[in-house]
């Protein structure tokens, strides 16, 4: 197994580990956590930013505000989402943002797909509203929360493009935290609920390991090409269901993990054939 696999399949673990501690955080308000999270990684990619002697405020200024409001507001939906719906449903709908990106590229930059990658997209949100039409628990709400935060955090991640030339990785993460820990610290302060020591030490670990979570998966892409080891990213969805109804008691129904398993296979040949090089006769 190459290093790069190791890496991604690292990351994969750690950010559903932060999911399932999210969950177990489910009675604390989103904007709570939402500020926990990005306070906690904010501290430790400043850290990292002044030892590395990098300016705290990055250079394409423009693009990393942008990249940090859409990704805070995508993550807040995303985290609302797994407070109210089954973490498998909510994980699986954020998935829905590859084919989001490749939308977007096509609406705004004039990008050209092959068209059978438009059956890829149908066969996606086909499975979304699979998941949706035989779960209860995913109500049209929570479905349009979901796919607003996936539609967001494509935009955050075409700003990241915007930035990767000019920024270094940590740094455009940090923009993130920076952004969001006013912001939802001044709405957390109106709606705090008072917290226990372990709900404490959890808050930490959600911080922590999404920060270390983003690391592996940068390295996983420096060390390896994205068609390889991209679709071991959506082993996630498998995973979070597994611990899900272990821990949670999270039952899926048949139909529902039919559409799951629709989505998955769809985002997994999308990402497959986005990285596809057409060959000139």
């Amino acid at each position: 197994m190459s290093r790069g696999l190791v890496f991604m399949l690292q990351s994969v673990v750690l950010y559903t580990s932060a999911n399932l501690l999210v969950k177990a955080l489910a009675v604390l308000p989103t904007p709570q956590l939402v500020f926990l999270r990005s306070a906690i990684s904010f501290a430790l990619c400043a850290v990292w930013i002044w030892r590395k002697g990098d300016p705290l405020l990055g250079h394409n200024r423009k693009w990393l505000v942008l990249r940090g409001i859409t990704g805070m507001i995508a993550l807040t939906l995303f985290f609302h989402t797994i407070r109210h719906i089954p973490l498998a449903s909510a994980t699986v709908i954020q998935y829905l943002s590859p084919i989001f990106t490749v939308l977007l590229a096509i609406l705004f930059d004039g990008q050209r797909i092959r068209p059978y990658r438009w059956l890829y997209f149908a066969a996606a949100f086909g499975g979304i509203l699979m998941v949706k039409g035989f779960d209860p628990r995913v109500s049209w709400l929570y479905l349009g929360m979901g796919m607003g935060s996936a539609l967001l955090a494509a935009v955050a991640y075409l700003a990241t493009i915007k930035c990767r030339e000019t920024d270094t990785p940590v740094g455009i993460v940090t923009y993130f935290h920076m952004i969001a820990t006013p912001v939802m610290g001044s709405w957390s302060a109106a709606v705090w609920h008072p917290m226990t020591g372990s709900q404490w030490i959890m808050a930490i670990g959600i911080g922590g390991l999404s920060l270390l979570a983003q690391v592996a998966m940068t390295k996983a892409l420096h060390l390896e090409d994205a068609a390889r080891v991209m679709p071991f990213k959506y082993f996630g969805a498998i995973l979070a269901l597994g611990l899900a109804w272990t821990l949670f008691d999270e039952k899926i129904t048949g139909w529902a993990l039919v559409g799951i398993a629709i989505v998955l296979a769809a985002v997994t040949a999308n990402a497959i054939a986005g990285r596809t090089k057409v060959s000139v006769p």
